[in-house]
């Protein structure tokens, strides 16, 4: 009887005795991630913010057979949406990352899973988003400098090779901040992913 008791005893404290603790390396594994989602995040943000700067204040003129030509960003509506995309995608950024630093600022209380399966719904977004952007505008810096025989678009990047220049600059960052988010995706994905379940 006194046995049947003692291993009633074993048994009902087993289960506290497999409950996961905190442990050093828990919690310098969740400062790793920490610093590596607002690094992605704020390089995210600078990118694309540094991208419509160079955009927007890109302009030349030029003079073909007395003619005045000049050519900005806002005359080609790839290039807007470039713009337009890297600006939804630097605000929503700023937004995700004082939120993040709100919820995410102590390793003791680690929001749920749903909220990473958000966050991870939000990158995705803002990736697909930058990259639809970069590839029209690559397309239209591709015409500009090589033109399309085919259709009779001549390029013009000879004519005007500070604006094409400028464009490349802009359309590089693009792909930097595309690449941040692609990133942050997986980051956040890795973290849903290994985060234990919540009864």
């Amino acid at each position: 009887m006194a046995d049947a008791k003692d291993s009633f005893m074993l048994d009902a404290k087993s289960p506290k005795q497999s409950l996961p603790s905190s442990t050093p390396q828990s919690l310098s594994h969740y400062k790793h991630f920490l610093m590596a989602h607002k690094i992605l995040r704020i390089l995210a943000i600078l990118l694309s913010a540094a991208s419509i700067a160079v955009m927007v204040t890109n302009s030349q003129t030029v003079t073909i057979f007395t003619f005045q030509f000049e050519a900005h960003y806002y005359y080609s509506s790839s290039l807007k949406f470039l713009v337009a995309a890297n600006a939804i995608v630097c605000f929503f950024s700023l937004l995700t990352l004082i939120i993040s630093f709100l919820l995410l600022r102590c390793p003791g209380s680690s929001p749920s899973p749903y909220f990473f399966f958000f966050l991870i719904l939000h990158d995705i977004v803002m990736t697909v988003l930058s990259i639809s952007a970069c590839a029209a505008a690559t397309a239209v810096g591709y015409v500009g400098q090589y033109g399309e025989s085919h259709v009779g678009w001549q390029p013009i990047c000879d004519r005007v090779p500070k604006f094409c220049r400028r464009n490349m600059v802009s359309l590089f960052l693009s792909y930097l901040a595309f690449f941040a988010y692609l990133g942050l995706t997986i980051l956040m994905a890795y973290k849903l992913m290994s985060s234990p379940p919540k009864n």
